[in-house]
């Protein structure tokens, strides 16, 4: 047998069997619990290739690719999760701009960092910096997209700033870090690249980000 028709073979094995011991009590017969009058020991001479009436599979390599096969079932079943904005009826163009994004900030094919100047349900005006991508993986948007609730900054993103009390907070993310100590305002570094990002709309967008502005009634900014 080939390698390649081996690897098939331990692949419909432990798919067949949930446990390795499943598998060996499988190749065990009524004659041979007869003569043995042991379980455990006709399973070693299963496991040893001296008994059984089927494939020798060793205990590691079965355990090995039942944990494989059960890896990429779970990063399957990931990338095959319905988005949060799928099959929304989206009428808000704000929304609609983070419904496009949605998909490639939760993969990490792009990284969007939002803008957001508005008051809160307090009455006080705030402004900040969001990380999309790391919102979306700590927070559920569900509440955002069906319209329930408003994306706001908060003390915990990047950037957020309370023009009321004048409270100023700056954070690093998983996927930027803050620089606070340039004189013309903040910078954020994307840690895979390490490009710097610089908020200013009066600076030149580098040819590796793309600024867009979204206007909608129910913020202010954004």
């Amino acid at each position: 047998m080939d390698p390649e028709e081996g690897s098939m073979a331990v692949d419909n094995i432990v798919t067949q069997f949930n446990t390795y011991e499943d598998f060996l009590d499988s190749q065990i017969t009524t004659v041979d619990l007869y003569y043995l009058e042991d379980e455990s020991l006709a399973r070693q001479l299963v496991e040893l290739g001296y008994r059984g009436t089927g494939e020798v599979v060793k205990r590691e390599d079965f355990e090995a690719r039942k944990a494989a096969i059960e890896i990429a079932r779970l990063a399957e079943r990931t990338q095959k999760k319905t988005l949060t904005s799928a099959g929304k009826d989206l009428q808000d163009n704000f929304l609609k701009a983070l419904a496009v994004r949605e998909d490639d900030n939760r993969n990490g094919k792009v990284s969007s960092v939002i803008f957001i100047r508005d008051r809160n349900s307090h009455g006080q005006e705030v402004s900040g910096y969001i990380d999309y991508a790391h919102r979306l993986k700590i927070e559920d948007f569900e509440v955002y997209f069906n319209g329930k609730r408003r994306l706001l900054p908060r003390p915990t993103d990047m950037s957020f700033y309370n023009w009321d009390n004048h409270i100023a907070v700056c954070n690093s993310t998983p996927n930027y870090q803050v620089i606070t100590d340039n004189p013309e305002g903040l910078l954020f570094k994307y840690k895979r690249d390490r490009k710097i990002l610089n908020v200013d709309p009066k600076v030149k967008v580098s040819t590796s980000s793309d600024l867009t502005t979204v206007h909608r009634e129910f913020y202010r900014q954004t």
